[in-house]
């Protein structure tokens, strides 16, 4: 039997101790994984619900919401005018170059309107008008441009001459497209003006503005389209819709 030294020791354990080094940095570097594994599926899984999931809750609470404002037009026929009730909704906006067909527009544009997968008309900073008034103004409005039911997601689809035609109880308003805004600041709140003059016109009309975020995925700027009002065409008995939308 020979004679073991300290330095055959040392030298016999050392493969030992560097195994057991590199098994802490493999292990140390599966785990890593692991959780950029887990933190991927959770990002996932939230663009997921962001971009499509609020989409499916908010389109059909805006579905309920539209048949109750049909069904309130439909007991107003039966029992006469009244005052216009903004509660539900006012009505319906139809844009076939954006294809996302009748869209509800509800009072305000908070996000808790919004969310809901509709189009809120302006009351803060600078108050729609109405076209069911009758006066002159801008009729402003804003939805999402992704996710909760992402109702001007295709806003960028919209060119001069495109119509935009606003549905109500009794009439239909038909707008058309003339002038396109791709970027402005979300404070630029002149876009929303009864005059708009950063669409480029200088006296009094009746002019529709449709705003939303972008670019998409974003909400650093806005994108404003404008549209002025071409004609009022009365509703018939069976709500035969303008030929724009034909």
């Amino acid at each position: 039997m020979g004679v073991t030294t300290d330095q055959d020791e040392r030298t016999a354990a050392s493969p030992s101790a560097r195994g057991r080094g590199r098994g802490r940095i493999a292990l140390a570097v599966s785990v890593f994984g692991e959780l950029l594994i887990t933190a991927g599926l959770v990002l996932g899984l939230f663009v997921v619900y962001s971009l499509w999931w609020t989409n499916v809750i908010a389109d059909r609470r805006a579905d309920h919401q539209g048949d109750k404002v049909r069904d309130h037009w439909a007991a107003e026929k039966d029992s006469g005018p009244g005052a216009l009730d903004t509660k539900d909704g006012i009505g319906f906006l139809h844009v076939p170059a954006m294809r996302n067909g009748e869209v509800l527009v509800e009072k305000g544009t908070s996000t808790s309107v919004l969310n809901d997968g509709v189009a809120g008309y302006y009351t803060d900073p600078v108050k729609a008008t109405l076209p069911m008034t009758g006066r002159a103004g801008n009729f402003t409005l804003a939805a999402h441009r992704d996710g909760h039911g992402a109702k001007f997601h295709n806003i960028d689809k919209l060119k001069k001459g495109d119509p935009i035609v606003f549905e109500t109880k009794d009439d239909w308003y038909v707008y058309k497209v003339f002038a396109i805004l791709p970027e402005t600041s979300k404070y630029n709140v002149k876009v929303l003006s009864a005059i708009p003059k950063e669409a480029g016109v200088k006296k009094p009309g009746h002019y529709i503005t449709l705003t939303t975020c972008t670019p998409v995925y974003t909400s650093e700027y806005r994108y404003i389209v404008w549209g002025e009002l071409v004609r009022v065409q009365k509703v018939d008995s069976e709500r035969t819709p303008p030929k724009e939308l034909g």
